[in-house]
């Protein structure tokens, strides 16, 4: 390196504008990604900061915005349930893929492992710009009440019901349950029993009104409703209750793959054949739904674009553009062995 190179400035916004002979305030917008540039002299400083090798001052422009330039990821479940379930790995691939493209980072809190009110402190202390909050219950009312100071996007439907500007990406559940559940009563089932999902969570609710509406809409009456948590050993341990009760049942919703896999476990077990004996299907096409024995019957959901959409609409919204406060996405019916 000569010493002339070694002496060289740093290039600055200053210099830019002399290369590209126009104000250090129409680099600043060019930087910053504003419309309000003719192209002409966007131009001429795309091809100054190429020329100058010139790398702009993010921590300044963050300051100077008001910014982090960092999003929340708030899973209000505990670290087991976390890694346990691959629902939440493929809405965080999705979040992230999303915003890989951006000048934003990820921060992932799994916020029932501590005091939730520190949560709630961390978001409100400035150190984010924006949160998503995945597997809201009931009494994590205290995120819904942060909209009102944070932009905020939810993924699946919160409990409150009384609070405004709520933004949600969620498939339609009520739907899903009952299409999976008409499944089921098509292969002439009627002794219909559902493992439902926890009732303190929006899908928990909704898909239990789902399996109601298709079970009524036949004429039928359910044989038995059990709630469990969405997990396999739950699945597992309500399947063996409904077999111990001599229930008879001929047809089997679970609202989850998760319960689905652990309710064929226990059928196996028992030495109850699927689908000869039992009709059996869920929601959710996971890992659980395609290693099960025999493989389930489910409707698809699509977790990673549900990520993507939401990060997409956070940032929207931190931008200050209108989104949509309801975000449907689109299910698939997957038929396999298990109905």
């Amino acid at each position: 390196m000569s010493m002339h190179e070694a002496r060289s400035p740093k290039p600055t916004l200053e210099l830019v504008a002399e290369r590209a002979g126009v104000s250090r305030a129409t680099v600043s917008r060019v930087v910053n990604g504003s419309d309000r540039v003719k192209p002409g002299a966007r131009k001429a400083v795309e091809l100054a900061i190429r020329e100058l090798n010139y790398v702009p001052n993010r921590a300044a422009r963050s300051l100077a915005q008001g910014r982090t330039n960092s999003v929340a990821l708030v899973v209000p479940e505990n670290t087991a349930k976390f890694f346990a379930d691959p629902y939440f790995a493929k809405v965080v691939q999705g979040v992230a893929r999303y915003l890989a493209g951006t000048e934003f980072m990820l921060t992932l809190l799994l916020s029932t492992e501590a005091d939730p009110a520190k949560t709630t402190r961390y978001l409100q202390g400035g150190n984010v710009d924006g949160a998503l909050v995945l597997s809201h219950h009931a009494d994590d009312r205290s995120y819904a009440d942060l909209g009102n100071v944070l932009p905020m996007v939810y993924g699946g439907r919160t409990m409150s019901t009384d609070q405004k500007d709520i933004y949600v990406v969620d498939i339609d559940n009520i739907a899903a349950a009952r299409q999976a559940t008409e499944v089921v009563i098509g292969q002439g089932r009627t002794k219909l029993a559902t493992i439902a999902g926890p009732q303190d969570m929006g899908a928990g609710l909704d898909r239990l009104v789902g399996f109601r509406q298709a079970v009524e809409d036949a004429g039928l009456e359910p044989v038995a409703i059990e709630l469990g948590d969405f997990t396999p050993a739950s699945g597992r341990r309500i399947m063996q209750h409904l077999l111990d009760a001599n229930l008879a049942v001929d047809g089997l919703f679970a609202a989850s793959a998760q319960m689905g896999f652990g309710a064929l476990q226990a059928l196996a077990e028992a030495g109850v054949k699927v689908p000869e004996d039992i009709s059996v299907t869920s929601v959710d096409d996971d890992s659980f739904a395609r290693s099960s024995t025999p493989p389930l019957t489910t409707i698809a959901q699509n977790p990673e674009r549900q990520g993507e959409i939401m990060a997409e609409l956070l940032i929207k919204r931190i931008n200050g553009e209108q989104v949509p406060e309801w975000s449907i996405m689109d299910t698939k019916l997957v038929l396999r062995a298990s109905h």
